[in-house]
């Protein structure tokens, strides 16, 4: 383990189960992430691993089964996993969102029936909430949800699901404005449905169809997905929190304490970026010597330290900044927009390092330079990210 990106003030536990997920990482994900990806193969046994780890229930309360840790902790495994493979961490991310949400959100009934599942990676969860006309505009959602009796019928399409396969449960964001005023605010129309189903592609439950696997250009193995709901029928105790109206809030917390964990699949892509290109730089000769004693190399290398080391250090920040209890949409946004920047540039840099071998596929870093724009457009924008900011700023500095 390097100097970089280390984070002072970590409990035994925090660093013996950080250094336990490094371990894993090390040795199961590294070695066959690239071989996987290329195949866009789904991770079976790396998931199976992370499971017998507790991974899936990091953050899940103890009375639930999980173990109970901070988001600090948990963002910093999940620097580790996005170290190895980008899309592991992806995996976790989507299910932790629909775990945090229940805990905070759910009814008694909700949590218990479904946390200690969730804990053990039992039930694996994904969130639906865009629209393929959608982009970064949440309330021009136009998916419904319907009340009949002591049910909800909805009908929409979503997309860019992730987990949208594999998930056993799905959070899945509706309008429901039946009966409400007409200049109800959109935020205030919005309901999060929790959605069980099995496994798979195609009609995965009556009214309920998963597609196939969206292509993409990195993000692989990971399973991607459209969600189309035609009369899907769903038990009104199966409203979040069962209360209608409070989706647009219960998703947007989500989303905030996602952001912290985009922000650190970014330091961990950016990590990985680092220690390949300074590896390959005192590897490779040019002119008689490795290219780690030419001064435009080691301007590059001192270049991405210090933006990995910045990521980091703002990514812990907005970590502990919600573990105390306090807002941190500013700091969330600030550590998103940031990480996603530096990891995008940390990886160009490894890749013109690696020069030439870095458009072979078989080196690791042709598998980072495609996965690292993803983490541009997750979670928001980079553009988004700087609107909260920016507005942020204007409530705390109001003149």
């Amino acid at each position: 383990m390097g100097r970089l990106a280390q984070t002072e003030g970590l409990t035994d536990v925090q660093r013996e189960i950080v250094a336990t997920v490094r371990g894993f990482v090390d040795k199961e994900i590294i070695p066959v992430a690239t071989e996987l990806e290329h195949r866009d193969e789904y991770p079976t046994e790396i998931v199976e691993g992370l499971k017998d780890l507790g991974v899936f229930g990091l953050m899940i309360p103890e009375e639930y089964g999980g173990l109970g840790e901070s988001l600090l902790t948990y963002a910093l495994c999940v620097e580790e996993i996005a170290r190895g493979w980008m899309s592991v961490s992806g995996i976790i991310n989507t299910h932790f969102i629909v775990a945090y949400m229940l805990q905070r959100h759910g009814t008694d009934e909700q949590r218990s029936h479904f946390l200690p599942r969730m804990a053990t990676g039992e039930v694996r969860g994904a969130f639906s909430m865009s629209e393929p006309a959608l982009g970064s505009d949440v309330s021009a959602i136009t998916s419904r949800g319907v009340r009949d009796g002591a049910e909800y019928v909805l009908d929409g399409q979503k997309m860019w699901l992730t987990n949208g396969g594999s998930s056993t449960l799905v959070a899945v964001l509706c309008r429901t404005d039946e009966g409400l005023p007409e200049d109800t605010p959109p935020h205030r129309s919005m309901t999060t449905f929790l959605v069980e189903k099995e496994p798979g592609f195609g009609e995965v439950r009556p009214g309920l169809t998963i597609p196939g696997k969206i292509d993409k250009m990195g993000y692989k193995g990971v399973d991607t997905t459209e969600l189309i709901m035609d009369g899907l029928r769903i038990p009104a105790d199966r409203v979040l929190g069962g209360e209608t109206g409070r989706g647009f809030y219960q998703m947007m917390d989500g989303v905030e304490v996602g952001r912290v964990n985009v922000a650190a699949r970014g330091c961990g892509v950016a990590q990985r970026a680092f220690e390949l290109g300074i590896a390959y730089a005192q590897q490779r000769e040019t002119f008689g010597k490795p290219i780690a004693r030419h001064q435009a190399i080691q301007f590059k290398l001192a270049e991405m330290a210090t933006k990995v080391e910045a990521a980091h250090a703002l990514m812990v920040g907005a970590a502990r900044k919600k573990d105390s209890g306090e807002r941190n949409d500013l700091e969330a946004g600030m550590a998103k927009y940031l990480a996603s920047e530096y990891c995008k540039e940390v990886v160009e840099d490894a890749f013109r390092i690696h020069g030439g071998y870095g458009f072979s596929k078989e080196y690791e870093i042709e598998r980072l330079y495609r996965e690292a724009p993803m983490l541009l457009i997750g979670e928001g924008t980079a553009e988004i990210q700087k609107m909260i900011v920016g507005r942020r700023l204007l409530e705390e500095y109001r003149a």
